[in-house]
């Protein structure tokens, strides 16, 4: 991971947790107390219902929190979305945007995916944008084009005093054990980072760029030592404070 950027492990819990999972934070930010400081920036996304309460006991032990998506607008007539301000409102302070089930079950295309991220950097929240290509499209010698295409199309062209982060998650990888290589992630990787630098210059070299994938504590330590994996975006592993905590002291 390059020196300049802090490393960023993001939690994304998806449709899971009730109130009792509150105490996987408390068993995590005593794990984190007992410890040394972590060399990353932590960060829990759970469900709408969750995040407050659960920033409420993360704060205090610096784990950060965030939202798993919003609505372009900030309120208004729109039954059953979530508006930015509304997330940071709750604590957040990042919300993922984008992610590849967002897209496939809920037909969300790029333009909204920039919509709905424009929108968190005017509540003051930092989107994870996320990027990722199927199987089909992988096997077909696509990747990196269906990539470079969500990318460019999914990042705002003004960012704000918020910042950006990326994700790059393989559809194919996400919750089936299955990783790209360590040479097909640094690749891709280095694809992102220079779309980013070529837009944006210096600033494009600072925005965390993420794995997501499958990232396990198993596996954590080898793919976070990648040139441009600057942290991850772990699924499952997350909701265990005792496997989140491995990821994050693989750092």
């Amino acid at each position: 991971m390059a020196d300049k950027i802090t490393p960023l492990i993001a939690g994304n819990w998806k449709m899971n947790g009730t109130s009792a999972s509150l105490a996987e934070i408390a068993r995590l930010a005593g794990l984190l107390a007992a410890g040394p400081p972590p060399r990353c920036t932590v960060l829990i996304c759970p469900p709408a219902t969750l995040l407050a309460p659960l920033t409420a006991i993360a704060a205090p032990a610096g784990i950060l929190t965030g939202g798993q998506d919003c609505h372009p607008r900030p309120s208004g007539a729109h039954t059953g979305d979530i508006g930015a301000p509304m997330l940071a409102d709750a604590g957040a302070r990042y919300v993922i945007l984008g992610h590849s089930e967002r897209r496939a079950d809920h037909a969300e295309g790029s333009e909204l995916v920039c919509s709905k991220a424009a929108a968190a950097i005017g509540a003051g929240l930092t989107p994870i944008i996320c990027v990722g290509e199927t199987e089909a499209e992988r096997r077909s010698g696509d990747a990196e084009r269906v990539v470079a295409t969500q990318l460019a199309a999914s990042v705002p062209g003004d960012w704000g005093g918020c910042g950006i982060a990326v994700a790059y998650e393989p559809v194919w990888a996400i919750g089936t054990g299955l990783t790209p290589t360590a040479a097909d992630i640094a690749r891709m990787h280095a694809t992102i980072r220079q779309l980013l630098e070529a837009r944006f210059g210096a600033a494009g070299a600072g925005v965390p760029i993420l794995y997501g994938g499958s990232l396990k504590p198993g596996n954590a330590r080898d793919i976070l030592a990648i040139e441009n994996v600057n942290g991850g975006l772990v699924g499952g592993a997350s909701l265990l404070a005792n496997d989140f905590h491995a990821i994050i002291s693989a750092v």
